[in-house]
């Protein structure tokens, strides 16, 4: 599905290697903002990844402590902490899957990992075949700011990706994301 999936996966590697390096500065300022902000810097939530296994994916916390463990779409406004906003809007509460790119659960570059209790999306993706490449930290759907409030819609724009995915294809995305181009997952007003 994926063109050239080792080259990929070596540019995930250099790539996640150096932005924690480049970031660590950064990492530690927000961490610690975060702290002040929550007690709890960091948001550790269980998703599916490469052929549908379960991973822990590390985020910067962007929502009060008590928000409940649901998708964003279905978590209202008032649960995002004001860092927490900023963060968003800057996708700064994504740096830490850095690690889980680096680990290999996760690319880069591909479908954004659902939850095990998302259903609808996980039989979407499953009829399409994306469950057989790693979860990335952005991509198409991202950047057309398609979320999972639309789980067939994703799942196509997923798949769509996937079968176009290639080195150029890869780069293509990052830089968009880098760029400003696309927006976190929409959250209820």
């Amino acid at each position: 599905m994926v063109q050239g999936a080792a080259v990929i996966r070596f540019f995930d590697i250099l790539l996640s290697v150096a932005g924690l390096l480049l970031a660590s500065p950064l990492l530690v300022v927000i961490w610690v903002l975060c702290w002040f902000e929550t007690r709890s810097p960091l948001f550790r939530q269980v998703r599916l990844g490469y052929h549908r296994r379960p991973f822990v994916l590390l985020k910067f916390r962007t929502m009060r402590l008590e928000t409940r463990d649901l998708p964003t779409h279905l978590v209202g406004a008032e649960s995002i902490t004001p860092l927490g906003r900023f963060m968003r809007r800057n996708k700064l509460d994504e740096l830490p899957q850095l690690w889980n790119v680096l680990r290999g659960e996760m690319s880069l570059v591909g479908p954004r990992p659902g939850l095990p209790s998302h259903s609808a999306l996980i039989d979407a993706r499953e009829r399409r075949g994306v469950f057989d490449a790693r979860p990335g930290i952005t991509g198409l759907a991202q950047l057309e700011g398609i979320d999972m409030s639309t789980p067939e819609l994703l799942a196509s724009s997923d798949a769509r990706m996937l079968q176009e995915l290639s080195s150029a294809n890869y780069f293509r995305y990052i830089i968009a994301t880098v760029v400003g181009g696309g927006r976190g997952d929409r959250v209820r007003r």
